[in-house]
């Protein structure tokens, strides 16, 4: 029989299989299910954070409009476990077909979440995705693969 620690675990990893699937099925509201309502994001994109799960959504339904197809992949994910609390990190990779036609391979980006088990239920609390940077340009570096 698992342990509580392995099926919480277990339990996160299908979160994080949720949102792979979310995001390829372009499903707000299945993304939306994922991520607690207030939810801080730090995202690539501006500004500095994004504060609640509609502030979240947006950036997906920003993401989603580029997009005729989309797919995101994870690697490398680790994860630390405790009774209510845990955190991952991993790479991620958006990819697929622009809306113009041009398909693309996306980039890579370090993610990290932090999950709290709210009412017996896991939900993302926090999360953040970045690229490393240039310190000589200030450019972020986006050509770099896991």
């Amino acid at each position: 029989m698992p342990t509580q620690h392995e099926v919480d675990e277990a339990a996160i990893r299908r979160h994080i299989d949720g949102i792979v699937e979310g995001i390829r099925a372009k499903d707000l509201e299945g993304l939306k299910r994922l991520y607690a309502t207030d939810v801080v994001s730090f995202d690539v994109e501006p500004p500095l954070q994004h504060v609640g799960v509609e502030a979240k959504l947006k950036n997906w339904r920003n993401v989603f409009t580029f997009f005729e197809d989309v797919a995101y992949e994870v690697r490398d994910l680790a994860l630390t476990v405790d009774e209510t609390v845990a955190f991952g990190h991993c790479f991620g990779r958006l990819s697929g077909t622009l809306k113009n036609g041009t398909a693309t391979s996306g980039m890579w980006v370090r993610a990290t979440f932090g999950f709290r088990k709210i009412d017996g239920a896991w939900s993302i609390t926090h999360d953040q995705a970045s690229v490393p940077f240039d310190i000589a340009t200030g450019r972020g570096v986006t050509d770099l693969e896991p």
